[in-house]
């Protein structure tokens, strides 16, 4: 930060005292061109009162030092020629010449332009002379390099003003920075800082605090997921070691042999399925790990729950059905499926025989959606927020009866989540429970 700014204030005086010696120049050049076409005027004017007195003799008995750059010309009204102090044998019209024109016009005539004799940029003065011819005074155009050594002190100075600026720029760069340096991030004080960055300071703080509190909720929630995950996978393997003890020290009698496997068996399976859906979370929470998302069409997607789970439910003389309309959303399948399986699981699970479970599909508010409905036992209306927490069970001994995870309704929240979708928990106890998942708005679906 301290390089940023310093090159910044060096680029910036630099930049203006590049602007400053360009105006000088232009100024001083100016000026020059002045001061010369001034001088010739001056030189010009004597030359006529000197040529009025002694003709074209005073021309040439008029001695100019050797190499002066002033060239005499008199020419005629016609354009002829009539005396050159460097090119006797010129003989070329100077009707051509705009300052000659000019004078002829006017009485007095400028001009810079090249030479066509020399070839050199030259500075004219024409005057007109009383009998109507005119004299000429010319001279090599210097002024830029005569305007150059006039600034050349000045660049000078204003280099040594640069190396002024530049360690003023340096000081003035650390003094900035040094306070913003010298903060401490972990714990900023707004003491001896800027008032501008004390806002800055305020949302570190902020921050600081947000982070600290997420930080503080995820190692709760942790440390509370690792004891529920210890303690559910404990039940069904303590229960597993325990049957295999007996069988294995010959304390089960031959004829209970296949309770005591079938007992073994669904320990395992409900720990496989423990296993499985804590995998499931995992990977929601990672959000990765899926295909990519494609259209899914929820209807389709809710004949196939029902009807792998029809079989389960007949066993209760549980009814299921499909309503609602047809309708498509973005998503990703598996996940999908996973959501509304665990729904309609439930729903048969804590129903009471004979029940009813439907499943819905539908556009409304334009946001696809999926409910499913039964006319189970319900949720007291102060355990619902909670049903949605991983491994929260509502009446633990009717949950030990039937199985489960107790991470259902967990997968339900965190797949509505990957989606950005919205859930809605709708209960009452002895009626039912209501559960609708609502996706975003999206071109694709359709009703």
């Amino acid at each position: 930060m301290t390089k940023k700014i310093f090159v910044g204030v060096l680029t910036m005086g630099l930049l203006v005292l590049v602007i400053c010696a360009l105006v000088f120049f232009g100024l001083q050049y100016a000026q020059t061109i002045d001061e010369n076409q001034e001088a010739l005027r001056g030189e010009a004017y004597y030359a006529v009162a000197g040529l009025e007195m002694g003709g074209v003799d005073y021309l040439k008995k008029l001695e100019l030092p050797d190499g002066s750059p002033v060239r005499i010309t008199w020419i005629q009204a016609d354009g002829s020629v009539l005396y050159d102090s460097d090119y006797p044998e010129q003989s070329a019209n100077q009707l051509e010449n705009p300052e000659v024109r000019e004078a002829l016009q006017k009485v007095e005539g400028t001009s810079i332009r090249d030479s066509a004799s020399s070839g050199d940029s030259t500075m004219y003065f024409a005057i007109r002379c009383p009998d109507g011819t005119v004299l000429r005074l010319s001279r090599p155009v210097s002024v830029a390099a005569y305007a150059f050594s006039s600034v050349s002190p000045v660049l000078w100075v204003l280099v040594l003003v640069l190396l002024i600026s530049s360690a003023m720029a340096f000081s003035v760069a650390r003094r900035v920075v040094k306070p913003i340096n010298s903060l401490n991030l972990e714990d900023p004080d707004p003491a001896g800082a800027y008032p501008e960055i004390e806002p800055l300071i305020r949302r570190i703080h902020e921050q600081q605090n947000t982070i600290r509190e997420e930080a503080e909720s995820r190692e709760a929630m942790r440390k509370e997921f690792s004891a529920n995950v210890s303690h559910e996978l404990k039940t069904p393997l303590t229960s597993i070691s325990g049957f295999a003890e007996l069988m294995r020290d010959g304390m089960v009698p031959p004829e209970h042999i296949p309770e005591f496997s079938g007992d073994i068996y669904r320990e395992s399976q409900r720990l496989i399925a423990l296993v499985d859906d804590i995998m499931r979370l995992s990977r929601l929470d990672e959000a990765e790990g899926f295909p990519e998302a494609e259209t899914v069409a929820l209807d389709t997607l809710a004949e196939e729950v029902c009807q792998s789970l029809q079989p389960i439910a007949d066993k209760r003389g549980i009814e299921i059905r499909q309503a609602g309309t047809p309708v498509e959303t973005i998503g990703v399948k598996q996940v999908l499926h996973e959501m509304l399986f665990n729904l309609v699981d439930n729903a048969v699970k804590y129903n009471v025989d004979g029940g009813k479970v439907t499943v819905e599909t539908g556009i409304r508010d334009s946001r696809p959606y999926f409910a499913v409905s039964d006319t189970g036992i319900g949720i007291p209306e102060s355990e619902q927020e909670r049903v949605f927490e991983r491994f929260y069970r509502v009446d633990k001994s009717h949950s030990k009866t039937i199985g489960g995870t107790g991470l259902g309704l967990s997968i339900v929240k965190h797949g509505a989540s990957y989606h950005h979708a919205t859930v809605r928990l709708e209960s009452k106890v002895g009626e039912g429970t209501k559960v609708t998942v609502s996706f975003p708005k999206q071109e694709k679906a359709d009703a």
